[in-house]
This record gives structure tokens, sequence and C-alpha cells, in this order.
């Protein structure tokens, strides 16, 4: 625990703010934006829906935080001897209880966003947030949690991938842009790349605890390749746009965070300190955050379809 952390209350704000993981919410802002991007590309940009977008959004990614530092508490993966920061339930300084119902308010909160965007873009909306709330709290709850069953990556590319981008931009132009999938590509490598960086971090404690993340299960090599496909994933996207109809230059923006990228997957590929890695944990999220930023300047300034 930091110097910092340690100096946290017990069921104060900080400590809600430690299990909202404040790091993370990149992941849930980024596809929004790419998303939003996509929409002013195809003349459907609306801004109540895409500010509404983003508050649901971020609400889901919290209540996922909360939810998962419930259930790793409670399924022994958080212990004392884990290398990434402090947890709120393992720590003491949220109890179980307060947890459980601090994610019911936030997954209520999201809820009712979900209100609102259902009367903006239709019921689509109410299948796609029902979908990502029990996803949130599967990743790590219920009879089959899916980042127990190696399924956890499978999930963020999927639900931080396509599901965000293209329904940030089906709530705003009521239709999803076919370069909405494919903008999804590279938010979905990058907030998986996030949850890997995690994996090859926890890989012996998760191991331990029966996590079966494809680090524990194959070793940290494998979680580096891994790590290493999905940046390539990230950059290529972008890349093989460029050369597409309808397309410029501006979308190779994001290539100018190669030079960040290389600097935090070296630490990815050669550390195996825990405050080593937790920086390049919180570095990717920043990657992924300055990379969707380019990506969405890149799209919505490329020439109309």
């Amino acid at each position: 625990m930091s110097r910092s952390e340690a100096a946290v209350a017990p069921g104060g704000v900080r400590a809600w703010l430690l299990a909202s993981r404040p790091a993370t919410l990149t992941a849930a802002a980024t596809p929004v934006l790419v998303g939003t991007a996509c929409a002013i590309r195809a003349g459907g940009f609306r801004a109540g829906p895409a500010l509404a977008a983003l508050a649901g959004a971020l609400l889901l990614q919290i209540g996922s935080n909360i939810t998962n530092d419930l259930f790793d508490y409670e399924k022994g993966a958080d212990t004392p001897d884990r290398l990434g920061p402090t947890r709120a339930a393992q720590s003491g300084l949220l109890s179980p209880r307060a947890l459980r119902a601090g994610a019911a308010v936030v997954f209520g909160l999201a809820l009712a966003v979900g209100a609102y965007l259902t009367a903006a873009a239709g019921w689509p909306v109410v299948v796609i947030g029902l979908l990502s709330i029990a996803s949130a709290i599967a990743y790590t709850g219920g009879p089959y949690p899916l980042g127990y069953r190696g399924l956890g990556d499978l999930f963020v590319f999927v639900f931080f991938g396509f599901v965000a981008v293209a329904g940030s931009a089906f709530v705003q132009a009521r239709a999803v842009p076919p370069v909405a999938w494919i903008a999804s590509v590279p938010v979905a490598s990058l907030a998986t790349a996030i949850l890997v960086v995690n994996n090859v971090r926890d890989a012996d404690t998760d191991r331990r605890s029966g996590k079966k993340t494809i680090a524990a299960r194959f070793g940290r090599r494998a979680g580096r390749i891994e790590y290493g496909v999905l940046l390539l994933a990230a950059y290529a996207v972008p890349a093989a746009l460029a050369g597409a109809p309808g397309f410029s230059a501006w979308v190779l923006l994001p290539l100018a965070t190669i030079p960040f990228a290389w600097r935090t997957a070296r630490v990815v590929f050669t550390s195996i300190e825990g405050p080593a890695l937790n920086r390049a944990l919180k570095n990717t999220a920043r990657l992924l955050f300055f990379h969707g930023v380019l990506f969405s300047i890149g799209i919505a300034r490329a020439a109309p379809s």
C-alpha cells in the first residue's frame, strides 16, 4: 500500500474513489469518443445522446470495477501478496456489503441513463444496456465468472470495442455507420491490452486462485505476446484506412503515439516488478486515450462517405 493509500479512511470518499479505479476510466470514455467521430462522419452527431452515452459508459465501468473488487476478494484472487494497487475490500477500506450497495446504486444510475437513450434511439438500447450490465457483473461474479474462465479478454474486446463504439454511434445516428465496426478494432485492442498488463502482473496470484487468464495458464511470455499483437492491431487499422476510399492521411494521426507505445511495451515485455507494471498499466490506459483522441480527429476530418 502506498503512503497516499495508507491515509485513506475506511468507508470514506477516497475509499470509493479507490474502488472506482479512475485510471481505468479511459477504457470507457475512449469508445464513446471514437463512436461519436463515426457519427459525425455519417452526419448524425447529437450532443444529448453523445453525453448520455459517455455518462452511461463511465457508470458501467465504475460498476464493473466495484464488482470486480468485491468478487475478486470473495474468490481469493486479491490477497495481501498481490502486486497491484490496493483493493478496497482486500484492504478493509470497504466492506463487501458496502460494495454491493455501491454497485447497485451505480448500475441503477446506468439504467436511468439507458432509459433516456432508449427514448432517444429506440429499443436496441435496452438490449445493449442490459447485456452490458450483465456482462459487467459476470466478469468476476455469478455462476460462470468470465474473467476466471479465460474469457475476460474476449469480453473486454467485444464490449469495450464493438459494442461501445458501435453503440455510441448508434444512439446518435440511429444506425451504425460501417466505419464504426472498423474503428472498433483499435479501441478493442488497446482496452484489452490494459487487462493483459494486469494479467501479466498478477499471473502467479491468479494461478493460485484458479483464475485462468492467458498469462496464468501459459505463462507471462504468452501474455506479453498477446500484448504485442494487440498493439500491432491498434496501429494496423489506421494505416489500412489511410489507403481506403473516402479516407485521408488524417487517420494516420494515432501513429504519433508509437514512441509512447514502444516505451510502455518495453516495460511490459521485460519487467515482473509490481510497481513497474502498475505504471505500465496506467500508461496503457493513457495510450488508449491518446490513440483514441487522435483516431477520432482523423475519422471526423476524413472526407464524408
